[in-house]
This record gives C-alpha cells, structure tokens and sequence, in this order.
C-alpha cells in the first residue's frame, strides 16, 4: 500500500455531473488531466496536514522491565531481544474504508500478546499515518514510544543532482510534503535517545515524495546488557507505485541508500550494535538489492538464516534469495561488546489461524540473541532521551 492509492481514490473515474439532470454538462468540463491532479492533490494536503505521530514517551529506569539473562560456565551471558517490523497499512480515507476496524486490531492483538508475556520486546512501525494507525500503535500499550520524521521537518543533507527525467508534479513531486515519515518505534525497555532525519527533497521520486520518508535510530536500554542498542527503522522509495519511470524511482531509491548510510555513519556509534529495520521495496529488484547492500555494509537476517542452520526459519521460503520476495527486511550488526546473533525468525500477522492478516504485509520477527564477555558489566542506570 502507498501513497499512490489515496490520489487514484481522489481522482473520480469520471466526470461529476449536476444532480438537477439538466444538460449543462459535467462540472468538470474543460480541466486538463494535470488540473484535476492538483486539485486531487490540494485535497489531500486538507484531509493529511493535520495528523501527527504519536508523541515521544519512555519507560523509566525504575521501571524498565527485566531481561532474562543467563551465564555459562565459561562466562559469557547472554539474553534475547525480539524484534518486528510491520507496515501496518495506516493511510486513511478515501484510499482505504474499513482500515479503521483492522487497525484496531493491530493495537489489540499487540496488547493482549503484551499482558501474556508473547509479545516482540520492540516493534518497528511503518505507514503510521492515519488517526486510526496512530490510535493503533498507542493503544498497544508499549511504555516506550519514538517517531520519525514529521511532515514538514527538512533533512540535514542537502539536495542531491536531478533525477533522470523531468520532475512530475500530478505524479505527487510537488517539492512538499502532505504527510508524515509514518515511522514509530514502539519498546518495552527505556528508549534514552532518538535522532531523525528525512530523505533530502530530491531523493524521492513519483507519489512517494507526498510523505516524508526518512530514517530514524532510537537508542534502547536493556538492563544487565552492558551496551546501549541501536534501532533504525526506514521506509525507502516505491517502484511501480510510484508511478514514474524505471529510472528515476531506481535513482531515488539509491540516493535514498546513500543517505541512509550517510546519517547511520554520522548518527550512530559504530562501537554500540545495531539493528536496522523496516520497508526497504526491493522485492524482486536485484539492481535496487545490489546497489544498497555496496552502500549499506550491515549482515542481513536472511542471509545469515539461510546459511546457519543454527537459526531456526518457521516461515515459507522460496528460492536461493528469499530476501528479494519480500519488501520488509532486518539487518544487523554487533558491538564491541555485545554480539548480536538472529537465532530464530517467523511471520506475524499473516493470515495462520494464530495470527490473522490485518494489513497487505505481513510482519517480519526476528528473535535476537545478545551475547557478551562476563567482564562486561551490565548497565545499571540509562539515561533519558528527553
């Protein structure tokens, strides 16, 4: 689901005519396509410059739920984090009726797996951009929450060369923004520190550039682990729906890797792990694949998954690079420290008698094990991301 729908539902199949039946013609007689478009388009920015993101808010120390943390004979401890990523279809009317019901859902399902003790210790938000999508991640009950980019927040790299092609205004480069990133980080564990940055103007390309894709990278406490981690979460430039040439959402996509690289380089501690998640849309692209792995040095779950049997797969997958039949991925790195090690993976949310389908994706569960030295000693106060 992209922005690409709410301008198609915006957009009337055809002409409006006057209710009273005379033959006066229809009401849009004598707009262009490009005219219609950018009234479509002016539309959306009423119903969407509104909506904001969840508010910042964190568990405190005192109250930070406790890990499991167990250590072996030799002297290395080691605990899990849980980690999903989900793209939970949040675009509002009229490119979707009924969502609101669904996304409720959403919120509920993640709640009740919270009070049984089931649920991902964090979860990465993509397309959060609804009321009813807002509603849903607050209401999972998650006491630590973060988003990403707003709507009019402008990035801190500057603008990269021109795309291939001339910029598409009725295709949504209108050079604004009319929504949010749509990125949320829900915790469990004290989020102590955020950092957010939009894509730049000119990596966007077609019905993208309405929302303000970018990246954001929390810093998340878990007790006795004796590093903060880093989670990124990302949702990068469409394909098809972006509805302009090959060429030029391939170039934006790109910029896009670029950039990502760039603020993790600058924003992150390359001494602390990471994870990076989110909505990369590569599926079925190697190029698009290819050109962001010689950006992005960071391992991929699915990579790793597939070739150590020690990670356990309870999903579907096909072929030798499964990874490029989905849009939503999880990349990782260890730190000094701490070794990050994807130690089993499954879907959420996908339609099997446990877990319904509430959203045209599915959600993408990695269960993470943190391992460390016994000399490390675990944190014993975190800090607050204010």
């Amino acid at each position: 689901m992209t922005v690409t729908t709410y301008i198609q539902a915006l957009l009337p199949p055809q002409p409006v005519h006057r209710r009273d039946g005379d033959d006066a013609g229809p009401l849009l007689t004598g707009l262009s396509a490009r005219a219609r478009a950018l009234l479509a388009l002016t539309a959306l920015a009423g119903l969407a410059g509104c909506i904001g993101l969840p508010a910042f808010r964190s568990a405190s120390c005192d109250s930070a739920a406790s890990t499991a943390i167990t250590t072996s004979p030799t002297g290395e401890s080691t605990t899990t984090l849980d980690v999903l990523i989900y793209n939970i279809e949040g675009l509002q009317w009229p490119a979707r009726s009924g969502r609101a019901a669904r996304l409720r859902a959403i919120g509920e399902s993640l709640r009740r797996l919270r009070e049984r003790g089931e649920a991902p210790d964090i979860v990465l938000f993509q397309e959060a951009f609804s009321p009813a999508a807002v509603r849903s991640v607050v209401d999972t009950g998650y006491p630590s929450l973060a988003s990403g980019p707003s709507r009019t927040q402008r990035s801190a790299y500057p603008a990269r060369d021109r795309l291939p092609g001339r910029p598409r205004p009725t295709k949504g480069e209108l050079g604004f923004r009319l929504m949010t990133s749509g990125l949320v980080i829900a915790s469990r564990y004290p989020i102590t520190g955020v950092v957010i940055d939009p894509y730049s103007r000119r990596a966007c390309a077609g019905f993208d550039c309405l929302s303000n894709k970018g990246v954001m990278l929390a810093t998340v406490e878990v007790p006795g682990v004796p590093q903060l981690i880093g989670i990124a979460n990302t949702h990068m430039n469409a394909r098809n729906a972006s509805r302009v040439a090959p060429a030029r959402n391939l170039a934006a996509h790109q910029a896009q890797a670029l950039e990502l690289e760039t603020f993790l380089a600058d924003r992150h501690d390359l001494s602390q792990p990471l994870i990076l998640g989110g909505d990369f849309n590569m599926r079925r692209s190697p190029e698009r694949f290819a050109a962001f792995r010689q950006d992005n040095p960071l391992a991929l779950v699915h990579e790793y998954c597939l070739d150590n049997p020690a990670c356990e797969v309870r999903m579907s997958w096909d072929g030798d690079a499964p990874w490029l039949d989905t849009q939503d991925l999880q990349f990782f790195a260890s730190g000094s420290q701490v070794r990050v090690t994807p130690i089993r993976v499954e879907a959420m949310f996908d339609g099997s008698p446990t877990s319904p389908k509430l959203s045209d994706h599915d959600g993408f569960r990695v269960i993470y094990r943190l391992s460390w030295s016994g000399k490390g000693a675990g944190r014993a106060t975190c800090a607050s991301a204010g």
